[in-house]
Order: C-alpha cells, then structure tokens, then sequence
C-alpha cells in the first residue's frame, strides 16, 4: 500500500511538472495614467501625431478592449484591485494613503503556488513589500523619471539613465536569468506616463514643430453640471504648476544629463515669461507644454514595449507568452479643461486592454463587452489554467479572448472613488451600462446625483438628471446600483 501512494505521488508531480511546462508564460504590462487616446490602436486626433506603434502590434496581433474600466481610477487602489480580484473596500486599499496588506491572497501567491516563477519589475506604490514574487525589483513611492533606486529583493540598488528605459533593462535581465523549467508570470510596471512628465533626452525635441489639436472641451465651464466639477482643482490653466510645466525639474540628474536637459527647458521657459500670457492664450501654451510632453512619455513606453516584444521574437518565447498591456486607470489630455483623474467621468474611467495570444486570440480581434480590471487576476489565473477563489470578484476574460463573450456577461459596470479632496474630486459611486450613467456624490455639501446619455452627449457636459424623459431610466440604474452595492458586499 505504501509503496502504492508512493507511486501516486510520483506520477502526481511528475503530471504537474509536465503540466507546468505546457502552461503559457504570462507578461503583464502596466502602465500608470495612460489615456486611451494616446494610444493610436484606439483612434482619435493623436493617431497619426503620435502614434504607437509596437502597443499597436499587441492590438494587430490580438485582441483590443474598447470598454475597460476601471472600479477606483486612482494608482494605489487599481493595483490593490489588480493583485486582489476585489473592491477596493474588501482588500482594504480605498486610497493612495495607508499601506496594502501583503498578508492577503493575491494572483500572484496563487500563481507562485501553482509552478509559475513570479517576479514584478517597476513601480508598486503599495508602499508594504511585495509579496507572492521570487523576484521583486520596485520603485520607492512614485520613484523619478531619472537615475531611480529600485528596491531590489530587500537591498536598495541606484541606477543610472532614463528610468522607463531601466525598468525594462532589469525585466529583461530577470527573463534571461529566470529559472526556464518554470512558467513565468512577470508584472513590467512602468511610472510612466505619470506626472511629471520628464521626456527622455532623446525625446526633448519630438513634436517640437507639431501644433497638438485641441480637446473640444478644453474651455469647459462646467454650468452644466453639479457643482462637483467645479469644484476641481485639476486644471491646466490654473493648477498645473511650475513643476508639472517643467519650469522646474523632479528628478535628480547627472550633470551631463541636467546639460541637456535644462540646456533644452531653460531658452523655451524664458521666451514663454517674456510673453505674459494670460486667459485663454496661457491655457492653450500650457496645454501643448502638457501634451507633448506627456506624449513624449508615452513615446518611450511604446519604444521599451517594442524591446520587449523583440525578445520575446528572438528568443522563441512570444508562441508561448501571452502579453498583456493596461494601466491603472485613464487620464485626462485637456478635456473640460483637465489633467489627472479621480472621476467617474469617460475619459478617468476607462483604461486601455490590449491581449496577444498566439494561437489562440484572432488578430485584429475587438471586444466591446463591459471588462474591468476587477477582472485581471481571474484572467491571470484562468490562462495558468489556476482555479480561481470563490471569493474573487471579477471574472475570467478567457472566454471572450476565445471570441465568445458569454451571455450572462455583466450588462453594467460599478464604481467607487474613496479619496476625498484629491484635486478637488469629492467621494462618489455609480453605475454604468455603457450608455447611461448614473452618479451618486455621497458628500454631505454635496448631497447630488449626475446622469448622462452618452450616446448623445459622449463629452458628459449636462446632467439628465432632472430631465422627466429620462426619469424611468434613472430609476432603473439606481434599483441596479443598489444591487450592485450588494452583490460586491458595499452594503449588506
């Protein structure tokens, strides 16, 4: 008998081992505030200015999301959500504020579990150590766009250059040293483009002699809402600031490269003074100080994304790898007159979702359905072929990376922003169906509800909300928002 369960278990591991070897590697991209409409897969006035075109070949090669949103459209909470398969008021993450709990079951400890090599690479802002990697090489808080210190397994080691350029030299350098019996799950987690947007050198220049179209509502005054966007202190007239403008510099650079840099700033922000621009004509100089150089950001992630691509090409692993590009949440390119994000509104909570996976996924596929990032773990999972918790909330993006999406799909999507006072952005709640939203400011100074048609106005400049013809649909998505509130355990 012993000699039998002997046997078993041999046979038993032996199976899971084998197992292990056919299973997909998975690389996770993740960005930070990368708006859709700076990614060209997605269309738009940006596309041709520029475009993007190594994330474009993730979209070519498989499959684009045009609904992903977010549940918290704030970087602390999204990446709390992305670990946990959880709201944020279930794995304790409501703010950018406070530590995350590492204790706690994540994707990444159950991939680890299951045979796969775990590692994160990049920015974490979850301020706790990373738990569930072997491999764990992050940034300290936001970290700098220049010569970073990647807290790197425990031991803080200094690095020298343009940080999105290092994230990827490091990441690169866990793959080829990697332990290759083993799957690998790899979070790539870049700060870029978060603010403030310090280009590469080699960027300074590009989109110097382009004129970036402006938003529509780039002079939005906000009269046809509640008194919750106006209250905002988000604007890129009158918020952005020397830092953000780069009349001012965040990162510590080497002297070469603070030659350059400020060699390149300093002639530009003294002709910019001697025109005293005010009113409308400083809100569009600060809107193209802003878009070009958050593009140029952009530029660089997309250039990194490429190198990565490449060695996935050359060394035989991209026909078992399964690539995954997102970011934490959305961001605003000047609409209603806005950088950041926070909001419930269209462009904050949606987030780009591009997924390859050779041999699988169609190319060139689009999906349409309602996804989140609620559902990243469980997808995490699902391809390791991992059974998923009960306690998990989102579900498994598999089936639709198959080209069917199932017919008790989620019909609406709902949302919780916790972080009060954050550039004026007060609490609020709400649902969506991809065409109506409803809005739900809890604030006791506030004490409103906002309600959009997005079909006949996708910019949400006027609430519905006292509008008789859309009563019974306000009505509906409240019964639904309350439902919703249940079913993930907001209220019992």
């Amino acid at each position: 008998m012993k000699k039998y369960l002997l046997t078993v278990c041999f046979l038993a591991l032996t199976a899971s081992y084998a197992s292990s070897a056919e299973r997909p590697n998975i690389l996770f991209i993740f960005t930070d505030d990368h708006a859709l409409k700076s990614l060209s897969a997605y269309g738009g006035p940006l596309a041709k200015i520029a475009p993007t075109p190594h994330l474009d070949r993730i979209a070519k090669e498989g499959i684009l999301f045009e609904h992903c949103l977010v549940s918290n459209s704030i970087c602390a909470p999204s990446r709390a959500v992305v670990l946990t398969g959880k709201y944020s008021h279930l794995n304790g993450q409501l703010t950018n504020k406070g530590s995350f709990d590492g204790a706690q079951q994540t994707a990444p400890k159950l991939l680890r579990k299951a045979g796969y090599q775990t590692a994160i690479v990049g920015k974490w802002h979850l301020k706790s150590t990373p738990t569930g990697f072997d491999h764990f090489e992050v940034l300290k808080g936001q970290g700098q766009y220049y010569n970073p210190m990647l807290i790197t397994n425990g031991r803080n080691v200094n690095h020298t250059g343009y940080t999105t350029d290092i994230i990827t030299d490091q990441a690169l350098k866990w793959l080829k040293q990697r332990e290759k019996k083993k799957p690998f799950f790899l979070m790539t987690q870049h700060k870029a483009p978060h603010g403030r947007w310090e280009p590469a050198l080699r960027h300074l220049r590009t989109f110097e002699d382009i004129k970036v179209p402006e938003p529509s509502t780039l002079f939005d005054y906000y009269s046809g809402r509640s008194a919750a966007s106006a209250n905002h202190k988000m604007g890129i007239a009158e918020d952005m600031g020397p830092n953000r403008l780069m009349f001012r510099y965040s990162s510590k650079f080497t002297p070469e490269q603070f030659k350059i840099f400020d060699g390149h700033f300093r002639s530009r922000n003294e002709a910019y003074k001697k025109l005293n621009l005010q009113g409308r004509d400083r809100t569009r100089w600060n809107y193209q100080r802003y878009i070009k150089n958050y593009l140029r950001c952009v530029k660089a992630v997309d250039e990194n994304v490429g190198r990565m691509l490449k060695f996935l090409d050359e060394s035989g692993l991209a026909k078992n790898t399964v690539v995954i590009y997102s970011s934490d949440q959305g961001f605003w390119l000047g609409e209603h007159g806005w950088f950041d994000k926070r909001w419930m509104y269209e462009e904050s909570l949606h987030t780009p979702l591009l997924i390859r996976w050779p041999g699988v996924i169609k190319p060139g596929s689009i999906n349409d359905a309602l996804v989140s990032n609620l559902d990243f773990a469980q997808t995490f999972l699902d391809i390791a072929r991992t059974e998923s918790p009960n306690d998990m909330q989102g579900r498994s993006l598999k089936p639709l990376l198959n080209g069917k999406t199932p017919s008790d799909w989620r019909k609406t999507h709902y949302y919780h922003y916790y972080e009060a006072g954050g550039h004026g952005v007060p609490i609020h709640y709400g649902v969506t169906d991809g065409r109506f939203k409803l809005i739900r400011f809890s604030d006791e100074n506030l004490n409103t509800w906002e309600f959009f048609d997005l079909k006949t106005d996708p910019m949400e400049m006027k609430s519905r909300y006292s509008d008789s013809k859309y009563n019974q649909r306000v009505a509906g998505l409240k019964k639904e928002l309350t439902r919703l509130r249940r079913q993930y355990k907001v209220i019992e």
